[in-house]
C-alpha cells in the first residue's frame, strides 16, 4: 500500500483569471471535479482548494519589489508548497501567459515544486494561442523541476461546446490522477532531495531553515564548498 492511499490527497488550483466568471477559473474547475471523481472511484480520498491570484495581485507586487509576501501571500504560498499535485490555470494574452500568474511564479523559492505534478491549462480569446501553454508554460515548470503531466489542455472560444475538450479533460485528469495515487513527488524527493540545488531559508516545504537541516555531504554541497563529488562507475 502507498503513502498516498493512507492519507488524503490535496489537489491545488492556482488560478489567474480576472474576471468574474473567470473562463480558466472553469477550466480549472472541470479539471479538478474529473480528477476528483476519479481519485475517489478508486478509492483515494482527496479534496481540491483554488489560489486566485487576482486578490492577492497588489501582495504579489508588493513582494516582487521587496522580497517578502505578505502574510495572505505567504499563506497562499505555503498551500501550494503543502499541494500533492497542482493544476496550473492562466489565461493569454497577446501570445503570452498572463503576467499576474508569472509574477506569482517568480515570488516562489525554486525549490518549492521539485518534483511536484502539475497539470498545465491555458484558455485564450482564440486558438492561435494554443502552443503558448508548450511554448512558456512548459518550460517554466521545466525550469522550477515540477513534474509536468504530458497531457495539457487548452480551451478557446469554440472549444467550449466541443466533445474533444472534454475527451482532452479526461486523459489529463487520468494522468493527474494516477501520479497522485502512486505518491511520486514524495517518493523522488525523499530519495533524492539532497541531490537537488536548493535556496537556504526558502518557502519550500522542506527547505533548510537552520545550518543543522543542510547535509554537507551532499555532491552538490561539497562542490561548493571547494572539494570534489565522488566518482560514479559505469
Amino acid at each position: 500500500m502507498t503513502d498516498a492511499s493512507q492519507r488524503d490527497l490535496r489537489l491545488v488550483v492556482v488560478s489567474a483569471g480576472v474576471s468574474d466568471p473567470s473562463s480558466s477559473r472553469l477550466l480549472a474547475d472541470r479539471i479538478t471535479g474529473k480528477s476528483l471523481a476519479l481519485l475517489r472511484a478508486s478509492g483515494t480520498q482527496a479534496s481540491a482548494s483554488v489560489v486566485e491570484l487576482a486578490p492577492l495581485a497588489v501582495e504579489i507586487a508588493r513582494a516582487t519589489v521587496s522580497g517578502f509576501p505578505s502574510e495572505q501571500l505567504q499563506s497562499a504560498i505555503e498551500r501550494v508548497a503543502a499541494a500533492d499535485a497542482i493544476v496550473a490555470s492562466t489565461p493569454i494574452y497577446k501570445a503570452g501567459i498572463s503576467g499576474l500568474f508569472k509574477s506569482f511564479i517568480d515570488v516562489l523559492d525554486n525549490d518549492l515544486l521539485v518534483a511536484k505534478p502539475v497539470l498545465l491549462a491555458a484558455t485564450a480569446g482564440t486558438s492561435r494561442h494554443a502552443l503558448v501553454i508548450d511554448e512558456q508554460l512548459r518550460p517554466l515548470f521545466g525550469y522550477m523541476r515540477a513534474l509536468v503531466l504530458p497531457t495539457s489542455v487548452f480551451a478557446g472560444p469554440e472549444d467550449w461546446a466541443a466533445s474533444e475538450l472534454g475527451e482532452r479533460i479526461e486523459r489529463a485528469a487520468t494522468e493527474l490522477a494516477v501520479i497522485m495515487e502512486a505518491g511520486v513527488e514524495r517518493q523522488i524527493a525523499d530519495r533524492a532531495w539532497s541531490a537537488y540545488q536548493h535556496q537556504f531559508a526558502g518557502n519550500a516545504s522542506r527547505a533548510a531553515r537552520t545550518g543543522g537541516d543542510i547535509d554537507f555531504d551532499s555532491p552538490l554541497m561539497r562542490l561548493a564548498t571547494g572539494g570534489t563529488a565522488p566518482r560514479t562507475t559505469e
